[in-house]
């Protein structure tokens, strides 16, 4: 059984998230600060948290450094800061995800299953299929419709590897940017636009309408399998 830590200040939440996440066979504990959430994470070893950055105690910021001093169990942010600011932070510091308050429970469930499907990054299997076509990451070859083979530039085969190893994971654009092409580059996000736009016109069946390397406006981008 899955087990999901859910940290939230809010009684009503922390109320209907352990409801619904129960109805579907989830094991749930609760924490309404971030010194609890620790805690709790160290003694309980979840498989996901929850978590929600205004808290009483902590900023939700500093608890997913904390966690990511000794754990890299998928966390998902929830939280009613909109800022790209705050996401950014939240994502830079280690999170897997985020879905701004209001929130619907449905979005919250697909966003939870999708990342506890995922395999670790070194446990995905060298083979993924995107759409119509067939990535080896192995041999670093794309093969599509007819047994067609897609050049790959090796900024795109950058690009794209880092988005398929995590499936579901949201991925900041700082941490593309640095990866990809270094530190130094942090600020230059037209970069990501012209070289994500090239690999839909590559590898989406439709690339203006895109189902499988998704933007997240002011955060960064996801591959959804």
């Amino acid at each position: 059984m899955t087990r999901v830590l859910v940290v939230d200040d809010s009684p009503q939440i922390l109320a209907t998230l352990r409801l619904n996440l129960r109805a579907r066979h989830y094991d749930v504990r609760v924490a309404a600060d971030g010194g609890r959430a620790l805690a709790g994470a160290a003694d309980w070893h979840p498989d996901l948290v929850i978590l929600d950055l205004g808290l009483p105690d902590l900023d939700g910021v500093d608890v997913i450094r904390g966690l990511r001093g000794w754990t890299q169990i998928p966390i998902i942010v929830l939280s009613g800061r909109a800022g790209s600011k705050d996401k950014v932070d939240a994502l830079d510091a280690g999170a897997d995800d985020y879905v701004t308050k209001p929130f619907g429970v449905d979005e919250l469930l697909a966003r939870i299953r999708a990342i506890t499907r995922r395999a670790p990054a070194d446990e995905i299997a060298p083979l993924v299929r995107l759409g119509d076509h067939a990535v080896d990451l192995s041999r670093k070859t794309v093969t599509g419709p007819g047994g067609r083979r897609n050049h790959l530039t090796p900024t795109e085969w950058a690009l794209l590897e880092i988005l398929l190893r995590s499936p579901g994971k949201l991925i900041s654009q700082r941490r593309l940017l640095s990866e990809v092409w270094g530190p130094a580059y942090l600020k230059e996000t037209h970069y990501l636009r012209v070289y994500m736009a090239t690999l839909r016109r590559k590898l989406e069946r439709d690339p203006s309408r895109p189902r499988h390397l998704i933007t997240e406006p002011g955060m960064g981008y996801r591959f959804e399998p």
